[in-house]
């Protein structure tokens, strides 16, 4: 009898601990959403520069953004002089150039989502985040590594069937204790490796522990690269819906 009651309590405990365990552990999509929201916030207002290198040459940009959620984000220029007052805005799912020098405003269509933006290795998907990969992939944890002295969890992104993405793969290393996303890599339909985006800079800002630096990297194309570095953030400042407005591509500053 006493041997079956132990039995009983064993099973009871294993089944306990286990149950705990699960709870405690997040899975894929979990992992996925919460650094997702980390760089995402409720709203943001950057400030930031990009340096577009090529073998032969540098360009540098800068320039404002604002979003709110998934829905709503505007990108100002604010250098060089040539590109300076050009306004890119995202609402729902559409997207306009407003272009100062020559008076025009432009609605950037579907199609062209996956196109450069400004000349980089960035596309105008990366800038707006159209594409969401928490909706748009299914997660699985491929295992576990250190990054940079951070323990990571190993995830695999591969998009749903009718998820309009370009890439087939994404593998992304993401810290287990703070979900900072530390690097990612980005396959083609053909299972090639393509793009490698490397984060750090790791800083306190407000109330969370950011990447302030972004490396892009083609690996197709020896000696180009993207990087954009945060010189200011701030998240969760209210911002009006009408603010993300066509009328106020012409008079944002």
């Amino acid at each position: 009898m006493k041997t079956i009651i132990k039995s009983v309590l064993c099973v009871a405990f294993i089944l306990i601990t286990t149950n705990i365990n699960a709870q405690e552990l997040p899975n894929a999509r979990q992992i996925i959403d919460k650094a997702n929201q980390l760089m995402r916030g409720n709203s943001s207002y950057m400030e930031a520069t990009m340096k577009i290198i090529r073998p032969t040459w540098e360009r540098t940009l800068s320039f404002k953004a604002w979003a709110k959620g998934t829905d709503y984000s505007i990108i100002y220029i604010t250098s060089p002089a040539k590109e300076k007052g050009q306004v890119f805005l995202k609402r729902d799912n559409e997207m306009w150039n407003w272009v100062p020098s020559i008076e025009r405003m432009i609605k950037i269509p579907p199609s062209m989502m996956m196109q450069s933006w400004m000349g980089s290795d960035m596309t105008n998907d990366d800038l707006v985040k159209e594409s969401s990969v928490v909706e748009d992939y299914s997660h699985k944890i491929l295992g576990e590594e250190m990054i940079k002295g951070y323990d990571c969890y190993k995830l695999e992104l591969i998009p749903k069937e009718d998820a309009a993405v370009v890439w087939s793969k994404i593998v992304s290393w993401i810290s287990k204790k703070e979900f900072i996303t530390l690097k990612n890599e980005y396959y083609d339909e053909f299972g090639d490796l393509i793009n490698m985006e490397v984060l750090s800079k790791i800083k306190d800002v407000g109330d969370r522990t950011i990447p302030t630096y972004f490396e892009i990297i083609p690996l197709e194309k020896e000696g180009n690269k993207t990087t954009m570095e945060f010189e200011k953030i701030e998240f969760n400042k209210p911002i009006k819906d009408s603010f993300f407005s066509i009328q106020n591509m012409k008079r944002i500053r």
